[in-house]
């Protein structure tokens, strides 16, 4: 059993954890009874937190927004999770959030244990910051798909194409996918009936979210490989499979997701989804992996290109 200041203070690192609690749920985790339940939740909004309750039989708590923001309890590897992914904000895709980020750093750190300032400053001090090249993505646009995906809400937004020709799309969002240099979103086309992969930066305006809905079984198991496949071969006319002699993980850290997607076959091989605008480059690109392959289906014409390529290096060094 709880005490009740420790009681409390689990209670409200679950309500922090999930949008909605059944109050039996809540109190099945703490080992008390509804009515304790109800008292706690008292005791919460009497220090400011503003716990929203639904009557009936299914009724249950939830977490609201209050004209303040109240003290979040964080784990020693969440807080320094928080303070790291500050640090790096200024110079990462998400663009209006720097000054933002420092502000809220200083108040982290102010009051972050002693025993963790070492693991945040060491960090810090270890990291260089490369100016990112990808595009910029305004940060309350994606607070309005996270919501919106945290909620299984819908959404509708204008969206540029590669062309350069808008849309509107009306979706169900699933889930936010980065790639490091670039925002995806994974949703469901309700026009166009299948999921797509839309590019954060080519959303155009704050997406408004509606009702919600029930979620759908996703595309995909890993998400991550599902969006790396989705646009490492469908932006491109020529796409072709390959069977390489490395491991998976070794060759993933050569490829990035945009230009490749790898899925392992044993421990000493993989396969890889790619694809290309022109012909001519695939041969010079594949060079540079460094391992041999072996073409597993590929567009008209590239596997003479290869043979071409090959011959002409031969005849280079006699």
């Amino acid at each position: 059993m709880y005490g009740t200041s420790e009681r409390l203070l689990r209670l409200l690192s679950l309500l922090q954890a999930r949008r909605d609690w059944p109050g039996a749920d809540l109190a099945s985790r703490l080992d008390v009874d509804v009515r304790t339940i109800r008292r706690d939740v008292e005791r919460l909004r009497s220090l400011g937190y503003p716990v929203h309750a639904t009557p009936g039989v299914a009724g249950g708590y939830r977490l609201g927004a209050g004209a303040a923001l109240p003290p979040l309890l964080l784990d020693d590897d969440e807080a320094v999770a928080v303070a790291v992914g500050l640090r790096t904000a200024a110079s990462g895709t998400v663009s209006g959030i720097e000054e933002t980020s420092v502000r809220a750093l200083a108040k982290l750190e102010q009051v972050l244990p002693a025993r963790l300032r070492p693991r945040v400053g060491a960090v810090a001090a270890a990291t260089v910051s490369l100016p990112g090249a990808g595009p910029m993505v305004d940060a309350s646009v994606l607070t309005a798909i996270a919501a919106a995906c945290r909620d299984h809400e819908r959404l509708r937004f204008g969206y540029g194409d590669r062309s350069g020709a808008e849309t509107e799309r009306s979706v169900e969002p699933l889930r936010l996918v980065h790639t490091g240099r670039r925002w995806y979103l994974v949703a469901f086309d309700l026009d166009r009936a299948g999921w797509r992969t839309f590019r954060v930066d080519r959303i155009t305006g704050v997406p408004a979210a509606s009702f919600r809905f029930t979620p759908r079984e996703p595309p995909a198991e890993d998400l991550a490989a599902y969006v790396s496949q989705q646009i490492s071969m469908a932006p491109y006319p020529h796409q072709l499979v390959l069977r390489v002699a490395a491991p998976a993980d070794v060759l993933a850290r050569r490829i990035p997701p945009t230009s490749g997607a790898v899925e392992a076959i044993d421990e000493h091989s993989c396969r890889v989804r790619t694809g290309a605008n022109t012909l001519d480059t695939v041969p010079y690109h594949l060079a540079q992996w460094g391992y041999d392959f072996v073409v597993e289906e590929a567009p008209p014409g590239l596997v003479e290109l290869l043979r071409e390529v090959a011959e002409r290096f031969a005849r280079a060094v006699g």
